[in-house]
């Protein structure tokens, strides 16, 4: 069984909870959640289990339930998504498919009620009550503020992407048959109750989703029903089943994922690709042509020996390596995750404020966890050399509405600068302040070209 860090209370379904204390706490107020830092916020949702014990016990391992009798957690919880949010939304323009799925676990099968386009709120609580479908809101946080506010911190403590779903069950039903998905999942429980079955996984780790049949599973390795204010944990590849339980009002929890394709593999995929780039540069044996032939014939013995020879060259070249380039996947994640949370209309993100930065000014850097650098060849068409450059990508002007919606179209917001800024940059970065002369560029002109850069970018400000 899953580690309990606190007995449950009794779960009896309460009626209506105002949603004016998320209001206040957005504003900031007090909060059950810690918003202090990216870490504070993961200890509090986890708590009482300390972070060190969850990720030497449990991460990547085995499920962690914790049950808490804790009244301003569950009130908290249940104002984060509500079935009756839907209405407003729907009100919006929802679409099914894109924005909200409509199922139905129907003999160990998913069977999925779509209609076609927009979604229609009344034709959604018809089939809701009518055919005990459950559904499936993609994304809230697109939409919703203080899920925004948790999963950009979670996005900043974790450097992978978060996503969420919302998944809305009537009594007596069951929306999805058992499954195991490619992401280290957390349920939160927001309204009503949830009955959960675990098994153990058939692939650990897994790398793709994929449904099960009940006759390959075996019985249940953990079995228990969460309450509102109540969090599951399990790794990737776990395989899971949840239901309403008969007699009760609808259950709705969240499932917040993170570390889709952030495996050491995955990395290595990412990173191998610039370190051949780099030293092909100086290796003339890896620019010799490939024997003639080699793609049209089952590759030679000799061949793998070439290759195997050519690894290993490069775990020896790895080892004396001070920058890596990186390929895709730290642009990816600045292009592709949520901009800081903030109150208000944003623009305090799209135009810089302050002070202007002078020679004389002091500067320090503003949203750094928003913020990565990567070393690169020029993009730059017209550079026929590719010398390496210093890109900077950030991701203060991404849009919240598009944030896990597979937009593939978004171009990344960010700077770059030649290879010979990267020790005033990581002045600046690894300073808490820096004084605009005593950065290690050579003349005047280029340490205020470069402050003036950043500033553009609202990336430092003048103190």
């Amino acid at each position: 069984m899953p580690k309990k860090a606190k007995p449950a209370g009794d779960g009896k379904e309460e009626g209506p909870v105002p949603c004016k204390q998320v209001k206040v706490e957005a504003a900031g107020g007090p909060s059950p959640l810690n918003f202090d830092s990216p870490s504070g916020l993961f200890e509090s949702l986890i708590s009482p289990i300390k972070t060190e014990v969850f990720f030497k016990e449990f991460w990547e391992q085995k499920p962690l339930l914790i049950q808490r009798d804790d009244p301003s957690l569950a009130t908290y919880y249940r104002c984060l998504f509500r079935l009756s949010d839907l209405k407003s939304l729907c009100s919006r323009g929802m679409y099914y498919g894109r924005d909200i799925n409509v199922c139905r676990c129907v003999s160990g099968k998913k069977k999925v009620l779509n209609k076609d386009g927009k979604v229609h709120f009344l034709q959604l609580r018809k089939d809701f009550d009518q055919k005990r479908a459950t559904i499936q809101f993609h994304q809230p946080q697109r939409f919703k503020d203080e899920l925004w506010r948790i999963q950009e911190k979670l996005e900043c403590y974790f450097g992978s992407l978060v996503g969420s779903n919302v998944y809305i069950t009537p009594a007596g039903a069951q929306g999805l048959p058992p499954h195991y998905d490619e992401v280290e999942v957390f349920i939160l429980q927001l309204e009503g109750e949830k009955h959960w079955r675990l098994y153990h996984p058939t692939v650990p780790l897994a790398r793709e989703y994929s449904v099960e049949a009940e006759d390959r599973i075996g019985r249940p390795a953990h079995e228990f029903t969460l309450k509102p204010g109540d969090l599951l944990y399990f790794p990737r590849g776990t395989i899971h089943q949840a239901d309403t339980p008969v007699g009760l009002a609808h259950s709705t929890h969240l499932t917040i994922s993170t570390y889709q394709s952030s495996s050491w593999g995955d990395f290595l995929l990412d990173t191998i690709s610039g370190l051949v780039f780099d030293t092909a540069k100086a290796d003339v044996a890896l620019r010799a042509g490939i024997p003639r032939q080699l793609l049209l014939v089952e590759t030679p013995a000799v061949a793998t020996r070439r290759l195997s020879g050519f690894l290993r060259m490069l775990a020896d070249q790895l080892e004396g390596t001070k920058e890596l380039l990186s390929a895709d996947m730290k642009k990816d994640f600045a292009v592709n995750r949520l901009p800081p949370y903030y109150m208000g209309d944003g623009a305090e993100l799209s135009a810089p404020g302050g002070q202007f930065p002078r020679l004389d000014s002091t500067v320090k850097l503003q949203f750094r966890e928003h913020i990565v650098l990567t070393l690169e060849p020029d993009q730059d068409p017209s550079d026929e050399t590719q010398e390496k450059m210093v890109y900077i990508y950030h991701s203060l002007k991404n849009k919240r509405e598009t944030h896990m919606m597979g937009n593939e179209e978004t171009e990344p917001h960010g700077l770059r600068f030649p290879l010979s800024h990267m020790d005033a940059l990581k002045q600046v970065w690894n300073s808490s302040a820096i004084a605009v002369k005593d950065l290690k560029l050579p003349t005047d002109e280029e340490k205020q070209s470069l402050v003036l850069s950043l500033w553009t970018e609202c990336l430092i400000q003048v103190i």
